[in-house]
């Protein structure tokens, strides 16, 4: 894990200071190490030349044989890369039967000598996390890459004279090569869904390089058009029914734990009360027994604290436990360097901020988290709200309109919500179906809220639903799959545009890798080609295939407890110990030309008289975004 940059074309008078402001941006994503590469593009001496830079985060072979920019001893190739190639040691047997010598013992190695021996057929491939360039010295081109679930972020700016990429959005910006004009299309789509919404960023120069997708570029900074290597399967398990998938997706997970433990420092199981972090830990220890199970306890700071449970779960599982408990006190000190650090504006990172931000105080620098479980296998609510309300609505369709208007007023009444009145009246004239429904409760402001910001769809570039226009990574409803479709956007929007660039973000602000096993490619393809009845038996059951395929791993405590989670009181904080905070980010965010700075505070002003209103999401949008522009 670790931080890369570069710049693609331009002198090396400019190139060079440019990439080491970059690396120098990013040292919390590679604390240990720091390389800087330049190579040629073209034929002439004085020609375009790149810049490679990197920041390590040292977890696979600790020596000076994993230094980056990594150049191949035969071909000149160079390599910098951000992540892990799981099945490396697979690919590495491949390579050494075809004769290639290796002299440490890192992915990165792997990697460099499959691309050089393979070509970019080597990337499909490739099981893992990762994000990296590839030049190729016969050529003179550079490869960039970005993993098939977008888990290691790349963002891209493509200048008149050069293409300049990172790990992370502030790192282009330290460049002095990145213009920083406000992208107003990125900002109403991170409003509407609590998130920028790839591949925008708030920054109209600034974009992210989409999950697996690969691009060449050249001296003139074109190539191929880029390609998607990787798509969602369709049908890949069609034929199996639940006994079958469940045995299949148990010995999956185990083998996909076993790849994620691989590393030469310790690495950590970060345990909650839930079965997705219960089943990381319990294959954990059949292949490290002294595996450290880490729990970030919230005490009365959080409604649900599951420090007790998890602690159960430990001590009926063998393995060691450590439970961090999160002092209110640090509370103000913590959402402010959250605040300065944030790469990217989001509501829903301050959970995972404190929790690596503890992990890390522990000597915690690899921990595997049960993230995208409930994306695949079906853990949200949401699962059986869109199909139940796509019907709903789609009779709703039948009653006159005035009568529909009559009951969107009615429901804004009732205790003063008006915000579920606003979300009401979106779902009642938007898209019915299950996909439409999905994206609609997945909204934070309103198309009325956000049009009285100055905000309406059309005007800033965005469909009627504040997504990228034309509408990319959209499905309609998958054959009638309703369990698929809503899957498949919960995967590719909520998880890849919030959840994993939220955690790579807070974790790597501490130095600390999170590794995904329930994201490892070969039980993606497969799960995500079931069909949805097979992994919501029932059809009300939650993760039902997931809890199947694990209940012998499982404390009957955990296997029979439903789905809770905790909630920190953000909205309290709001209101109380970080006030002064908020009230600084929304006047700076009244101050800009792009928003209407009325109807801001109106939303912020509203909050504080009347909490009840509305959830503490939407004034947060607002004060995350106005630091993130301050």
């Amino acid at each position: 894990m670790c931080g890369i940059c570069g710049v693609i074309g331009g002198p090396r008078g400019v190139v060079e200071p440019a990439v080491r402001k970059m690396m120098r941006s990013m040292v919390h994503r590679g604390p240990d190490d720091e390389g800087y590469a330049e190579l040629s593009l073209g034929t002439a001496e004085d020609g375009p030349i790149a810049g490679f830079g990197f920041r390590r985060l040292a977890i696979q072979d600790l020596s000076s044989a994993g230094h980056q920019p990594m150049f191949h001893p035969a071909t000149g190739d160079c390599l910098i890369f951000n992540g892990e190639i799981y099945n490396f040691r697979d690919l590495r047997l491949q390579l050494q039967l075809d004769g290639t010598r290796f002299r440490g013992g890192s992915d990165s190695e792997v990697l460099l000598h499959a691309l050089s021996t393979w070509g970019e057929a080597a990337v499909e491939k490739l099981q893992g996390m990762y994000a990296f360039a590839f030049h190729h010295a016969a050529t003179r081109r550079i490869l960039l890459c970005r993993d098939p679930l977008g888990i290691k972020p790349l963002y891209v700016a493509r200048r008149p004279d050069a293409v300049v990429f990172a790990s992370e959005i502030r790192a282009l910006q330290a460049s002095g090569r990145v213009p920083g004009d406000l992208d107003v299309a990125g900002i109403a789509s991170m409003l509407a869904y609590g998130a920028v919404q790839a591949p925008l960023t708030i920054f109209e120069g600034i974009r992210s390089f989409p999950p697996g997708t690969m691009e060449w570029i050249d001296s003139e900074r074109r190539g191929p058009p880029a390609r998607r290597y990787w798509g969602f399967p369709r049908r890949s398990g069609a034929g199996d029914g639940a006994v079958t998938a469940a045995g299949r997706v148990a010995n999956m997970l185990r083998e996909s734990v076993h790849k994620h433990l691989v590393a030469d420092v310790p690495v950590g199981v970060f345990l909650s009360a839930g079965i997705d972090s219960t089943i990381i830990a319990s294959y954990a220890r059949e292949f490290t027994p002294q595996v450290t199970a880490f729990t970030v306890g919230f005490g009365a700071l959080a409604d649900g604290d599951e420090s007790e449970i998890a602690a159960g779960t430990a001590a009926h599982l063998g393995i060691r436990h450590v439970g961090v408990q999160v002092d209110a006190t640090m509370l103000p000190e913590a959402w402010h360097d959250w605040f300065a650090s944030s790469d990217s504006p989001s509501i829903d990172g301050f959970n995972t901020y404190l929790v690596s931000r503890q992990l890390a105080a522990e000597g915690v620098v690899v921990g595997l988290s049960g993230l995208g479980a409930d994306e695949l296998f079906g853990g949200y609510n949401l699962f059986s709200r869109a199909p139940r309300w796509s019907r709903m609505l789609r009779t709703l369709a039948l009653v006159p309109g005035p009568a529909r208007g009559r009951v969107v007023s009615l429901i804004g009444r009732l205790d003063g919500r008006f915000a579920a009145s606003e979300k009401l009246a979106d779902l009642v004239a938007g898209d019915t179906t299950v996909a439409g429904v999905a994206r609609s409760l997945r909204r934070t402001f309103s198309n009325a809220r956000l049009a009285s910001m100055r905000l309406q769809p059309a005007a800033v570039g965005l469909a009627d639903d504040y997504l990228p226009a034309p509408p990319l990574r959209r499905d309609p409803d998958l054959d009638g799959d309703s369990f698929n479709t809503v899957s498949r956007l919960e995967l590719t929007h909520y998880m890849g545009d919030t959840l994993l660039r939220d955690t790579d973000a807070n974790s790597m602000r501490h130095s600390l890798e999170v590794r995904v096993p329930f994201l490892d490619l070969p039980l993606v393809d497969y799960v995500a080609g079931l069909p949805g009845r097979v992994k919501c038996l029932g059809g009300t059951d939650r993760k039902s295939l997931l809890r199947r395929a694990c209940h012998d791993v499982l404390p009957p405590k955990v296997r029979e407890r439903p789905k809770t989670g905790f909630t920190l009181p953000i909205g309290f904080w709001m209101r109380h110990q970080m006030r002064d905070a908020c009230e600084a980010a929304i006047e700076r965010l009244e101050r800009t030309a792009v928003l209407d700075g009325a109807a801001v505070r109106r939303v912020w002003g509203d909050f504080l008289a009347s909490p009840r209103s509305q959830h503490w999401s939407r004034p947060l949008a607002l004060v995350v975004l106005g630091q993130s522009i301050g």
